[in-house]
């Protein structure tokens, strides 16, 4: 059987990474021959991440998505990152999808937000309700968490299957680093993320590391994260990002609860408790499913909570450590690709043999 992919990045982009291209092995297995055709090129992601302007690579990857849609015609089965082409009218793209061909679409965050909520009266009526027209066409639609979920069956899905965003346990160890004397809050993502949740975050991080002899590192944040005794600011690589992970002792997650937010599928703290680490987060979205309050790691809204959370933590390598091995194994048992490659891959093939859930 024949699969087409249609990513929106390569492996650089998270979200294409860890939603499609990690169940590649799984797929084979199951017997099907892949071809995965990324939408966005990676030097757009890159000029996105400096805040460069990317039109010329825009305007090319909607031409290339275009020659690609004409080739696809003779897979079994479409799956598709988000939508086939952003910010084009479903009445266009449902024109140009190949007829006949059953199509999974795959959703990690609030993308139909981007729509719906936008500040444009225009952009909201032209394509408000788009995702949702997606979702209703797809024989399929694969969901991050809940609330993803229940929009697709609010806009008539046929099938949704919630589908947690996990990580290879054969890549995850425990960090093994024992003695250090310096506690380390982490902290992994883009810079767009850490100018929207982790810079408001700042005064307090900094006052409790400097209380409890402890430093703050950011993985990721690049040039968005400002200057500071207390703060180590690493870059992002895929090769190093378990590593960066693995020297940390506290993962944290913080959020506001927006829709946008909810839409989140708690992806950083599914790698620190893969680590080994007790995390702290926002009681926000899937945030509260992932986080056992007290168990491996603490729910913290108000600046006195995070305060409360991140001394005990610092404060308490036992703590740590205990938190850490359950956190560990929760993600063991919900939130691996050894759980899920099976599963996902089968989900898929069922729809290329017409087979109901």
């Amino acid at each position: 059987m024949k699969l087409a992919v249609l990513s929106r990045y390569s492996r650089l982009g998270a979200s294409s990474r860890l939603r499609m291209m990690q169940y590649l092995p799984y797929l084979a297995e199951v017997g099907f021959a892949v071809q995965v055709a990324p939408f966005f090129p990676d030097d757009y992601l890159l000029r996105l991440y400096r805040r460069d302007s990317a039109l010329g690579p825009v305007l090319r990857a909607y031409l290339r998505q275009l020659n690609r849609l004409r080739a696809v015609r003779s897979a079994d089965l479409l799956w598709v990152e988000k939508e086939t082409l952003p910010w084009v009218p479903w009445a266009l793209e449902r024109r140009l999808l190949p007829r006949q061909m059953p199509c999974v679409t795959d959703y990690d965050d609030a993308v139909f937000h981007r729509y719906d909520l936008h500040r444009s009266r225009m952009v909201r009526r032209l394509l408000g309700s788009k995702i949702d027209q997606v979702m209703s066409a797809s024989a399929l639609v694969t969901a991050g968490n809940a609330y993803l979920a229940d929009r697709a069956r609010a806009a008539g899905a046929r099938q949704v299957e919630v589908v947690p965003t996990v990580v290879d346990m054969g890549h995850y160890a425990v960090r093994t680093l024992q003695g250090s004397p310096v506690s380390r809050i982490g902290w992994i993502g883009t810079p767009s993320t850490w100018t929207e949740y982790m810079a408001p975050m700042m005064p307090l991080l900094t006052e409790v590391a400097a209380k409890a002899g402890g430093r703050i590192v950011t993985v990721g944040a690049g040039k968005a994260a400002a200057a500071h005794p207390l703060v180590d600011v690493l870059p992002w690589s895929e090769d190093t990002e378990v590593t960066r992970i693995q020297e940390m002792d506290i993962g944290i997650m913080p959020l506001t609860d927006t829709p946008w937010s909810r839409g989140k599928c708690g992806y950083k703290l599914i790698q620190y408790m893969a680590c080994g680490l007790p995390v702290i987060a926002s009681p926000v979205g899937v945030n509260a499913e992932i986080v056992e309050h007290g168990v491996n790691g603490f729910l913290a809204t108000t600046e006195n909570e995070w305060r409360e959370a991140l001394t005990t933590l610092l404060r308490d390598p036992d703590r740590r450590r205990r938190m850490g091995a359950a956190g560990r194994e929760k993600v063991e048992k919900h939130f691996s690709l050894q759980v899920w490659g099976p599963r996902v891959a089968q989900m898929l093939r069922n729809v290329a043999e017409g087979v109901t859930a």
